[in-house]
């Protein structure tokens, strides 16, 4: 998820972004939002796709949301027990 910060800083424009680690009983969900210009996609985003695969070698499952305008939230899920 650090990628997902990088890329934030590279290609949102936006003045922040936040990170948000929210742990339940099968797992843990990390979160990055950016409030910058949006209109990430898998198609045209490589970054976005080698996330996709690093984090499905672990198993986990990614979720990208970047409408044109923004936000862009990028949301993994990592299997994991406590």
């Amino acid at each position: 998820m650090a990628e997902a910060l990088t890329n934030a800083v590279k290609h949102s424009d936006s003045d922040h972004a936040s990170v948000q680690l929210t742990r339940a009983p099968t797992g843990l969900t990390v979160t990055v939002r950016d409030e910058g210009r949006g209109g990430a996609d898998e198609t045209s985003a490589s970054g976005l796709l080698g996330m996709r695969r690093r984090i499905a070698a672990l198993d986990g499952t990614i979720r990208p949301t970047s409408p044109a305008g923004g936000p862009t939230v990028i949301e993994a899920g990592l299997p994991c027990v406590w």
